[in-house]
């Protein structure tokens, strides 16, 4: 059997979008990966079907035994991975060199005779300052920098780190995994020179949406309330405010996204880029109608039809994928005139380079009635409806009262699952959200379900509710959530949904 090889990569920061385009090519071609607890879990997300995903996560601070016995645990598995000739990723928090125990795990590797390679990652130390708006190095401030970790400071006996040396070299200090002793470093640097004015900044979960900076001095430093992870600055740099991460609009505002995973993409997006700390909830799963048949006997007759009518991008998707699967031929819609309710309904039949022939300025089935009105009706048309299973009668009723000839066709279903995923419960509980977004009834009806009556009355009584158009508002008052953004009529859609949230936020709108 050919042997494998270990990956050692930095994951970054926190931010995930600060892995390396490297480190993201292997962990989407690993067939194992072992990962720990400075790692952000979304990375896992990349991962291939069937990768084994191993948690070794070590406690920050853990007793030394312990963390040294978990490491022979990681060495042991990674040679016994590898040897089976598997491609094996240890996704290191931050850059495997850098107070990461990498030196050590390569060691191991090479001692072994197993291949592997080192796939730098960025630094907390250069990043969590960075995202506080503090440079590390600057030119006229600090024209050097140095790294040193704090973790083992206890500063009782023979000690790892000359504090007082350091203080004397001056320049600007980054010090990791030091919360813990930040009183006996601050002595310590004191002692050594450093003043006791010296501008200290505290970066806590630097990169991420809960980043929390907090400013003060050396001597003040050992009062400072945080937890780790986090970074020390010391230096003159450190008074310094480039404040551009905790500044954006909707920093420290905890949003839940009840869409679907594989849809929510675009909304988790534009919250994240304004700031928002996203908690992915989805309740909402697409499937198939329970009978296939009337959506075959459409396709098949197709070319009778004068319009064809998509109520949402989803219908779309099911549709057209439905026709291809039957090895039908899109140009059979020649002729056929195509609507669709809004411009992401619009978009998503351009996908399939088809053209729509009728999108309402106002995106929702009244719309679309008043735009098929200023046409000059359907009396006589033949129309095909492609819906969901639970879906507003509006349009169909109105249509049929024009004099068009209309049938329905149930082209997907919105199951519930059957939970939450891991941790949104507990975050739940705890009380960390803020705002739920609600991209259509189903996902308010089913957020409701899942959550059950008792954790459903503590969390609307706390929890903001935004909302895509009017009849998910409705559904969501009806739940009893305060409703406080929602897009104006001729914005129905996701990025507008988010323009309400930030509007709201802004105190521009009141709902």
């Amino acid at each position: 059997m050919a042997e494998g090889k270990v990956y050692l990569v930095g994951a970054g920061p926190g931010d995930p979008e600060l892995l390396t385009v490297k480190g993201l090519r292997c962990v989407r071609q690993a067939d194992v990966i072992l990962y720990d607890g400075l790692a952000n879990p979304d990375l896992l997300e990349e991962a291939p079907e069937g990768c084994e995903v191993i948690d070794v996560g070590k406690h920050i601070d853990g007793h030394r035994r312990d963390r040294d016995r978990q490491q022979a645990e990681i060495d042991a598995t990674m040679l016994e991975k590898a040897r089976a000739g598997l491609n094996v990723v240890r996704l290191k928090g931050g850059d495997p060199f850098v107070f990461g125990r990498g030196g050590e795990e390569a060691e191991a590797l090479q001692s072994a005779g197993v291949p592997f390679e080192v796939v730098p990652g960025i630094t907390s130390a250069i990043a969590a300052p960075a995202y506080a708006g503090i440079p590390v190095t600057h030119r006229t401030l600090s024209p050097y920098v140095t790294f040193v970790t704090g973790h083992r400071a206890s500063l009782e006996g023979a000690q790892d780190v000359d504090w007082e040396g350091l203080a004397r070299l001056g320049g600007t200090l980054v010090v990791l995994m030091g919360v813990r002793n930040r009183a006996e470093v601050a002595a310590r640097l004191m002692v050594g020179g450093y003043a006791s004015d010296t501008p200290v900044a505290v970066v806590q979960r630097g990169t991420l949406p809960s980043q929390k900076t907090v400013r003060t001095t050396l001597e003040g430093l050992a009062e400072v309330d945080v937890t780790n992870p986090a970074a020390i600055v010391v230096g003159q740099v450190a008074g310094l405010d480039f404040s551009w991460f905790e500044s954006r609009p909707l920093f420290g505002v905890r949003v839940a996204v009840t869409r679907m995973r594989k849809q929510a993409g675009e909304l988790v997006g534009l919250l994240q880029a304004l700031g928002a700390e996203v908690l992915e909830a989805p309740t909402v799963r697409i499937e198939g109608p329970a009978d296939w048949g009337p959506v075959d006997r459409a396709i098949g007759g197709i070319e009778a039809y004068d319009w064809v009518v998509f109520s949402s991008a989803n219908g779309v998707e099911r549709f057209f994928g439905r026709m291809l699967d039957l090895e039908g031929d899109l140009r059979a819609l020649k002729g056929v005139r195509i609507a669709a309710v809004g411009p992401a309904t619009a978009e998503k039949v351009a996908a399939y380079y088809l053209g729509v022939d009728l999108c309402p300025s106002h995106h929702v089935a009244e719309g679309l009635v008043e735009a098929f009105e200023q046409e000059g009706g359907v009396a006589g048309k033949r129309i095909l409806i492609l819906r969901p299973e639970r879906a507003r009668e509006v349009l169909a009723g109105a249509l049929r009262e024009m004099g068009g000839e209309v049938q329905e066709v149930v082209v997907y279903r919105t199951v519930r699952p059957g939970a939450f995923p891991a941790g949104v419960v507990s975050r739940l509980g705890r009380g960390e959200l803020d705002l739920v977004t609600f991209t259509s009834a189903s996902t308010a009806r089913h957020f409701a379900d899942l959550l059950g009556f008792h954790r459903l009355e503590r969390v609307r009584a706390r929890v903001l509710a935004a909302s895509i158009g009017p009849s998910t508002s409705q559904t969501a008052r009806d739940l009893g959530f305060r409703v406080v953004a929602e897009p104006p009529e001729g914005d129905i859609s996701v990025p507008g949904m988010v323009r309400a949230i930030l509007a709201y936020y802004q105190g521009q709108t009141r709902v």
